[in-house]
């Protein structure tokens, strides 16, 4: 078969071969540290806190973290402290002149930029890192945190070192994704968060096959009838993250070279432009603002009110009507934002008319700019839509199916999206390995580059 063909092809690359090998290494230490509990905690008093994270906001977190959460080990923050600096410094880069100015120095202003984001990270590790702890008894049905921990372990101390153990691992995270980004095959922070999200897939699996043959609740057609739905929503998480609108571009003189050289006059590309260009990111931030509702209705103001009572209930439970509504209505207005500060459409315009092309019918300039940028509203409306969709869905079939609440978690949302859009960058870059060294890649385009090369 060919696909065995191509990962016999992969290790005949000692480089490949090298990186993945790397990249795989750096991973087992990711999932072995995740395993390995705080200093001080009893491992017995575990099975509350682990019962407490199941579905919900906490087993979304959870599973992020491949359930080091749950397990209060020294990974329990992940790398997601991290995630939220990169997304505070992007977001400060809009209005901050500095940042402006370091993303315009190229690879000296990135590097700068980077390790803002490491400090920004390590203070953000510092106000999570006593929160968790502080959040541990409650979560897990202890009357105290000296209830949770060995006999005999001094409760001030406990805090002290975990704090500093908490803030340690996620830097040794970050400092993991990094070296997996340099020195394996890329994406190493996305590749950290994908593992984690894989890592509890089996355990919600089984859990939710055994309700399901054990239960007389459908048995086993009803977990056959849920794999394909899976692999349809899986098809069309793809379809969200690699559709592209095709814009004609016409260069009046361009060299193409594939193996050989020659002049081409009146040349037709094609610019994409992403039907999703976003990513997770709106998904992400409509999440962090359906934590403000159930916090605001259990102020102490409102916590007595009706109003207050209802939104603690309709805005605690991801899978209701009402969250989910305002979830997908604010995915759609954060597309539309993310979209606009991620999409450059002055700066394709003009890197588009120094490079001598044009749109064919589109005068360079200005006028391309907003014709790229009426494209972009265009399909992003589309987008946006579809990307609620997939992001609500595990409401859907947790509410019509009776779905465990960790196993609908992977029918949707930002769970299947970053496993899915980290797979297939994972795969273009294998296949980029693969086409330099003049084999067959991944994809299609393999055997052309092939034939080229003899």
């Amino acid at each position: 078969m060919k696909i065995i063909e191509t990962l016999k092809n992969v290790w005949k690359i000692t480089e490949l071969k090298d990186r993945i090998i790397l990249t795989l290494g750096l991973l087992l230490v990711y999932r072995f540290g995740a395993q390995v509990v705080l200093p001080g905690i009893n491992i017995d008093a575990l099975g509350g806190l682990q019962a407490g994270m199941d579905g919900g906001i906490l087993g979304l977190l959870n599973a992020f973290t491949g359930g080091a959460f749950a397990n209060a080990s020294v990974f329990a923050l992940g790398i997601m402290p991290y995630i939220s600096a990169s997304i505070v410094v992007q977001l400060m880069g809009i209005a901050i002149p500095y940042l402006q100015k370091l993303q315009k120095e190229g690879a000296s202003g990135q590097k700068k930029i980077t390790q803002i984001t490491r400090w920004l990270t390590i203070g953000i590790c510092m106000v999570q890192a006593p929160g968790y702890l502080a959040s541990i008894p409650g979560l897990s049905g202890s009357s105290s945190m000296s209830a949770m921990l060995v006999p005999g372990f001094n409760e001030n101390i406990f805090y002290f070192s975990s704090v500093i153990i908490l803030v340690t691992g996620c830097v040794f995270a970050m400092w993991l994704g990094e070296k997996i980004t340099d020195k394996g095959i890329g994406n190493g922070i996305s590749l950290l968060i994908m593992v984690g999200i894989i890592a509890t897939l089996p355990q919600s699996f089984i859990q939710n096959a055994a309700s399901r043959l054990e239960g007389g609740n459908g048995g086993f057609m009803m977990i056959l009838i849920e794999m394909v739905i899976w692999f349809l929503i899986i098809l069309a998480s793809i379809f969200l993250v690699m559709a592209v609108r095709k814009i004609a571009v016409q260069y009046a003189r361009r060299t193409a070279s594939g193996g050989y050289e020659k002049n081409v006059f009146g040349s037709r590309q094609f610019l994409p432009l992403k039907l999703n260009a976003s990513g997770v990111m709106p998904i992400i931030f409509a999440q962090a603002i359906m934590f403000v509702p159930s916090l605001i209705g259990g102020s102490a103001w409102l916590k007595d009110t009706s109003t207050g009572v209802w939104m603690q209930t309709n805005f605690q439970d991801m899978f209701g009507f009402w969250y989910n509504l305002i979830f997908a209505l604010l995915i759609i207005v954060f597309t539309y934002f993310y979209t606009a500060i991620t999409v450059p459409t002055n700066k394709m315009a003009d890197d588009l008319k120094r490079s001598g092309g044009f749109i064919p019918g589109i005068r360079p300039g200005s006028e391309t700019s907003e014709y790229l940028d009426k494209i972009m509203s265009q399909i992003t409306l589309p987008g946006s839509i579809f990307l609620a969709l997939v992001a609500v869905f595990p409401a859907f079939v947790m509410k019509l199916m009776s779905v465990q609440a960790g196993w609908a978690l992977f029918f949707g949302g930002t769970s299947l999206l970053i496993m899915v859009g980290v797979a297939i960058d994972t795969m273009q870059q294998i296949n980029s390995y693969l086409l330099n060294k003049h084999y067959d890649g991944l994809m299609k385009t393999g055997k052309n580059r092939k034939a080229v090369a003899q």
